[in-house]
């Protein structure tokens, strides 16, 4: 990535996909050129959430939505210590953010951390592509960095695919941390951090829980060195299929019988710790509108999501694994995408979104009661 901040939303821009699409449109953010996967996000609010998300790193998200920005950034919402993603792509970026905890705009933000964005281009036409050939490798290339179109296009297919990529170690921290219970501490839980967001501790934090963060290279000891109630695993970027040690850890808990719960890149791992294999969606899904439907109760809730790989577990059957009986227990209503495992005969579920409802909805909150009732039921 080669960035500058001078003459950003004033500088040509150009947006290249690697089958040979183009849109041209201003610079918005850093100028300069990056690279990524290029991927679409559905939701009409939270973009900082989703800019702060780790499990973005390397992807070079579009803004379904037209107008991005009207609320300005803020000190209080970031889900990290910086924002993750590759590129951003919008239509019609805020002049003005107005909003009395603005504490500047977002052309500002995305400047002072280097993104390099692009503006003024039709992102409807834009997804629909994207819905139609797929998530593929993108760059952004704006003032000096615009040239020949075959050159850039020369440069995108030298990126790196999403597909083999192992992406979990490059955003989890290296030191462990932890985040104290409110009130009453009533449990203790080992987080490995794949890409954690930073609600999600604080969403147990509030049900009485001590979250140990540990980094996505914790041991086995290491985890259980914090006497753990139970055992969390994150969201995260990469494909799955490349996380040999946090699966390996994963059995370990699962062979221990601790309570476990899993979130997103989690809900892969556990899929793969109980023998299914995973796969690249299409397109993947993300935004704050995903439709689910909770198969163990019937509900459906209205999700938060960022995945663009999935667990290939049957929806029609209970599964025989190492570690007992495994069934679906959440479905996609828009594709029937697998959205959520759990064992019969140990203490583990796992979902593929996001229940800390950051930047919402809140349908899905009763998931981290779920792992506190877990908690408080007998060991397997």
């Amino acid at each position: 990535m080669t960035i500058s901040t001078r003459g950003a939303g004033k500088a040509p821009a150009v947006l290249v996909l690697e089958d040979g699409r183009s849109f041209r449109g201003r610079a918005y953010g850093a100028v300069g050129e990056t690279f990524g996967e290029a991927v679409f996000s559905t939701g009409m609010t939270g973009y900082q959430e989703t800019l702060t998300d780790p499990s973005y790193h390397r992807q070079v998200v579009v803004m379904t939505a037209p107008h991005v920005g009207n609320t300005g950034v803020n000190d209080e919402d970031p889900e990290s210590k910086r924002i993750w993603v590759s590129g951003y792509v919008v239509r019609d970026p805020a002049r003005t953010p107005s909003n009395w905890r603005s504490r500047r705009s977002l052309d500002e933000e995305l400047t002072a951390q280097g993104v390099v964005g692009i503006s003024g281009i039709d992102t409807r036409a834009l997804t629909r592509h994207l819905r139609e050939r797929g998530a593929m490798r993108v760059g952004i290339f704006s003032g000096d960095a615009v040239q020949d179109e075959g050159v850039l296009l020369a440069k995108v297919r030298q990126a790196p695919e999403m597909s083999g990529a192992d992406l979990a170690a490059e955003v989890a921290t290296e030191e462990a941390y932890v985040v104290p219970a409110a009130g009453t501490k009533k449990f203790t839980v080992a987080a490995i951090d794949l890409g954690i967001k930073g609600m999600t501790p604080h969403r147990m934090a509030e049900r009485g829980i001590e979250v140990h963060v540990l980094p996505a290279t914790a041991t086995l000891d290491e985890v259980y060195a914090v006497a753990p109630d139970g055992v969390f695993f994150s969201n995260g970027p990469g494909d799955p299929s490349t996380a040999d040690h946090p699966v390996s850890l994963m059995r370990g808990v699962l062979e221990r019988g601790t309570p476990l719960f899993g979130i997103c890149f989690g809900n892969q791992i556990l899929g793969r710790a109980l023998g299914f294999g995973t796969y690249k969606l299409k397109y993947g899904h993300r935004g704050i509108n995903q439709p689910v439907q909770d198969r163990t109760t019937g509900k459906v809730e209205i999700t938060a999501h960022n995945h663009g790989f999935a667990v290939d577990a049957p929806l029609d059957r209970i599964s025989d694994t190492e570690y007992g009986r495994a069934e679906v227990s959440h479905v996609c209503l828009n594709d029937q995408v697998v959205e959520g495992l759990q064992l019969l005969d140990r203490p583990a579920f796992s979902v593929q979104y996001h229940p800390e409802a950051a930047a919402g909805p809140h349908d899905a909150a009763y998931l981290f009661d779920r792992f506190v009732s877990l908690m408080e039921g007998p060991r397997a």
